[in-house]
């Protein structure tokens, strides 16, 4: 059986003026997915799906065309939504994050809850992964999003300190049970 290998976008462009779903990969960004394409992880994907962010969407395009593959994409994937604040400066982004993975329950000033995000998320790549075969299947999406499912099908309850410690990181599960085989690494 195949694996599952979650992805989350690489660095990204930030423009404080637009919205945060349209920033685009870094140089930095566009290297480390052109690096990780390339990598023995996703030597043997035959399917790639994304969030339909343009990070992600960017990062799907670059794994896909290097395995002669065309990316899908899914609304559902995406990074939990947070359009009720837009951009936050680093600190207070910080503070916010912390604040949603606290208070799964709880809306952070708008912003989708936890728990809605992890429902979303879980029954996308459950229904994606209803329609696999048996090859490996790349999923990119998000950081908050990509740890919200990894406490999911781990068993544990959610939790920031499971959250990948920066952006382009990636974790495998089996295809058949969906259990983790290990928590975030770096793509490069």
């Amino acid at each position: 059986m195949g694996k599952l290998i979650v992805i989350s976008h690489p660095e990204v462009v930030v423009t404080p003026g637009s919205p945060i779903t349209e920033w685009g990969l870094s140089d930095l960004g566009l290297e480390r997915a052109k690096t990780f394409a390339r990598s023995s992880v996703m030597s043997s994907v035959g399917a790639i799906w994304s969030s339909c962010e343009r990070k992600a969407l960017e990062t799907a395009s670059v794994l896909a065309r290097m395995h002669n593959l065309k990316p899908n994409s899914d609304h559902r994937l995406g990074e939990n939504d947070r359009s009720a604040t837009g951009f936050l400066p680093i600190g207070q982004f910080e503070a916010a994050a912390d604040a949603f993975f606290a208070a799964p329950g709880s809306s952070f000033r708008g912003w989708e809850t936890a728990n809605a995000a992890q429902k979303r998320i879980v029954e996308a790549v459950t229904s994606i992964v209803k329609v696999h075969d048996c090859k490996d299947l790349g999923l990119v999406t998000h950081g908050a999003v990509g740890t919200l499912l990894w406490c999911h099908l781990s068993g544990e309850k959610i939790d920031r300190r499971f959250d990948q410690p920066g952006q382009g990181h990636y974790w495998s599960a089996d295809l058949e049970n969906l259990r983790p085989d290990f928590s975030w690494r770096s793509i490069t």
